[in-house]
């Protein structure tokens, strides 16, 4: 079989802001949930389509900290649907060798979830293919300062000065810290922010923006995305003279 991949340089880490289930669902006339159903599908595809192109890790932005302030019963409804979701596709991740990594404060969520993540992410801890992180009840400030808090009590306890503290220690205590940095992050709908999402980890990060609401992001789309990252030069902080020389 022919990889359709192989032609385009792909990303190590792909990270991805699902943007637009609600405003896909309205030009539908349909209510919210409606879009949240069919944006669950979509990341089975964008999933599978991922680890076969040969991704390492992909993160996917699918509730944070800030969604707590939606209508009670969209959230209820994202809670449920979370629930489901972490139930019936265990068994998908495990047979096709992926792991799973929840990135967040799972303590926000009910017994039932945190129950489900646990189980879940053992389940799939040994396998040895592409890693889905699902970043839910997570902030990128809330990610820093959980870090920090880490390494204050080592300073508290003696263990570290205060002076000792490097960007190294910091990176490797936020989220995904012992994963590489995302190199790609898309994001659907037209909007061009990252909505606090892994503010430290994508200080170098290649961004594409795509007016597609998530659930209608498909195969193509996702070429679109990799092939517009294997047109960039990534520099961090060289010049194109010594990229020259480095090749």
């Amino acid at each position: 079989m022919t990889n359709q991949w192989a032609d385009i340089s792909i990303p190590k880490h792909v990270a991805i802001i699902m943007d637009g289930n609600n405003r896909w669902a309205k030009k539908r006339l349909l209510g919210g949930i409606a879009g949240h159903k069919a944006a669950v599908k979509n990341v089975r595809m964008v999933v599978e389509e991922s680890a076969r192109a040969g991704v390492e890790v992909l993160t996917l932005y699918a509730f944070s900290s800030e969604n707590w302030r939606r209508p009670k019963d969209e959230v209820n409804a994202l809670m449920d649907l979370f629930l489901l979701a972490l139930n019936r596709e265990v068994k998908k991740l495990a047979r096709n060798n992926l792991r799973l990594r929840i990135v967040g404060d799972v303590t926000g969520f009910s017994p039932a979830i945190q129950k489900a993540i646990a189980k879940a992410e053992a389940e799939t801890a040994g396998n040895t293919g592409m890693m889905l992180a699902v970043a839910a009840n997570y902030g990128g400030h809330w990610d820093i300062t959980q870090a920090m808090r880490k390494l204050a009590k080592r300073v508290q306890q003696g263990d570290l000065q205060p002076d000792d503290i490097s960007e190294e220690m910091i990176g490797h205590e936020v989220m995904l810290g012992d994963m590489p940095p995302p190199d790609l992050c898309i994001r659907t709908a037209g909007e061009q922010r990252i909505s606090n999402f892994l503010l430290w980890q994508m200080a170098y990060t290649e961004f594409y923006f795509t007016s597609e609401f998530w659930p209608d992001f498909d195969r193509e789309s996702l070429r679109k995305a990799f092939e517009s990252f294997s047109s960039r030069v990534r520099r961090f902080g060289r010049t194109d003279d010594q990229l020259d020389q480095e090749t």
